[in-house]
Parts: structure tokens; sequence; C-alpha cells
């Protein structure tokens, strides 16, 4: 009777053993076929730490580790999402660069970690002022009737103005990203040009054909040349193609004395136009015939100018 006890007692025994064995052996089991990932964690305050996880959601890793998403911040991969290809979380301070994260993650799958920080980075302002020109505007009056032929009268020279501007200018990685105008401030108003469209006249009393103008202008002292086409230019490169206000005839141009005519009038000619006397110091190679380019200092003054038909006289 007591070897059949004992007898059942070692079964009994060897049955728990095997129970358990099997047990421990499905455990290992199901242990040994989960990966484990090693995941980059970066928060929002640019500390970073690497987890080792079974976990593939972002929601579990974190929760794991027992990291709270506060509010104002986010995740990217989002919450729901499994963990991705370079397993790395980012957790961040909601700004104006999230938009650029999210739109950088939907071009690119395996967007870099480089990538998405660089998205993130710190966002600087400054306040700048600075002063900006306002153009003159030109204003056309019309007194010529619709006549076949017209020419142009300035009434009123236009000057530019000038204003005082402050912006919030915002960079980031150096770049700016944002400029917003803050105030204005009206420092000069700009004055107007005004042009009179007029009936042309011709008067053949005060013509000179060009076989009258002789090179020696000793012959035509104190004669009206008739009327010229006169333009206006400075010294800038684009008008002469240099930049050192040096004429042809070696002198400095000055503005309201120094004009460029052709080589019919020797240099050192006086001419008299609109009311003022210049000298011919310079050239140039579009200046023949009747035309002639007064120098101006600069090259809004010449464009303001513009093109007029002039009577000029010649001066002894």
């Amino acid at each position: 009777m007591k070897s059949n006890e004992k007898a059942s007692l070692s079964l009994i025994k060897i049955s728990l053993i095997s129970i358990l064995m099997l047990l421990l052996l499905g455990v290992g089991v199901k242990a040994f076929n989960s990966q484990i990932n090693n995941v980059k964690i970066i928060l929002s305050n640019h500390y970073e730490m690497n987890v080792l996880t079974t976990k593939t959601t972002v929601s579990e890793i974190l929760e794991e580790n027992h990291i709270i998403i506060l509010p104002e911040e986010t995740v990217v991969p989002d919450l729901e999402s499994e963990i991705s290809e370079d397993k790395t979380i980012i957790i961040t301070n909601v700004s104006q660069s999230h938009a650029e994260v999210v739109r950088l993650a939907s071009e690119s799958e395996k967007i870099s970690v480089d990538q998405i920080i660089g998205s993130y980075a710190p966002i600087t302002e400054k306040i700048t002022t600075e002063q900006v020109v306002i153009p003159y505007e030109t204003v056309t009056k019309d007194a010529s009737n619709s006549a076949a032929t017209t020419t142009n009268k300035v009434l009123q020279n236009g000057k530019d103005g000038l204003k005082e501007v402050t912006y919030r200018i915002k960079y980031q990685n150096d770049v700016e990203i944002e400029k917003t105008v803050i105030t204005e401030k009206i420092i000069k108003q700009p004055v107007n040009k005004i042009v009179q469209v007029k009936t042309a006249t011709t008067s053949r009393s005060t013509t000179v054909s060009r076989t009258e103008v002789a090179n020696d202008n000793s012959s035509i002292d104190g004669t009206s040349l008739g009327k010229f086409k006169v333009t206006a230019y400075c010294s800038c490169a684009k008008c002469c193609g240099k930049a050192n206000g040096i004429t042809s005839s070696g002198t400095k141009a000055t503005a309201n004395h120094t004009v460029a005519a052709s080589s019919r009038f020797a240099m050192g000619t006086k001419l008299k136009i609109n009311g003022n006397i210049y000298t011919v110091e310079d050239r140039g190679g579009a200046i023949s015939g009747n035309r002639i380019d007064i120098y101006m200092d600069t090259h809004s003054q010449a464009l303001a100018w513009g093109v007029r038909y002039l009577n000029v006289e010649l001066v002894d």
C-alpha cells in the first residue's frame, strides 16, 4: 500500500515539473520571438536618451519610459504610428516650424533626423529701421487739343520722397523667413513731375540749317541754332560706361555747366539752353547732329529730365 502511494506522489511531482518546464519554455520562445529595438528619444529640451524596447508603437514606447506629452508639445512620428526605420522619436514644442516638418515627412518616408532637427532650429527676431525712397509720379496735362504734332513742356520737376520703415524680421538658421512692417513714418513727401503736352510750333526764321553752321563757331556767335533734341546723362556706368566723371576734354563733369555735343562744336563752346548757359566739354557715341546731352548729378535726375526739344543759342 505504501509503495503505491509513493509511486503516485512521484508521478504527480514529475507531472508538475513537466508542466512548469513547458510554461518556462513558452515564455522563453515568446521573448525570443519579440524583437528588441534600440530607440532614440529626443525631448523638447533637446535631451537625448536611448532605450531598449520590444514595443513597436510610439505611444507604447513613451508610456513604457514614463514620458508624458504636454499639450504644447508634439511628436514625430505621431503617437499612433509604428516606430520609423531610423528608430527615432522627436518631441518638440509646437511652433511655426511644425508645418515644415510635416511637409518634409510627407515628401520622404526616409527623412533623416538631421533634416527634422534642422527644421526645429530656434527662430530669432530683430527689429530694424530702414529709409525707403518714395518714387515721384508723373502727371501729364494735355493742352494740345488733339493736335497732330505736339511737344512736351515740364511745368514742375519731380522729386522723390523718403519714408522711415520699421520692420520685425524673423530668422532661422541665419535665413530671413518673415519680414513684417511695424510702423511707417513719412520724412519727405514726393513732388509730382508735371508735364504739359501742347501743340508744337515751328518758326522758319529761327531755324538754321546744318550747312549754315560752320565748324568755326566764331561765324555764328549770337545766332539761334534752332531746336535741338536735349537729353541728360550722369557719370554712372550705365550712362557712360565708366563712373569717374571725367569728360572727353579731361575736365570733371559738373551739373548745370557741362554738356556733351557733336564735333560741330569745339570744346569750350558756350551754349544757352532753356535759359541756362552750358559749356561743351564732352562727346558721346550717340551724340550727333542736333542733339545735346546735359550732365546731371544723379541718374534719377537724368531720367526725370527725359527727352525735350529746346531752342539752343550760341553764346559769345
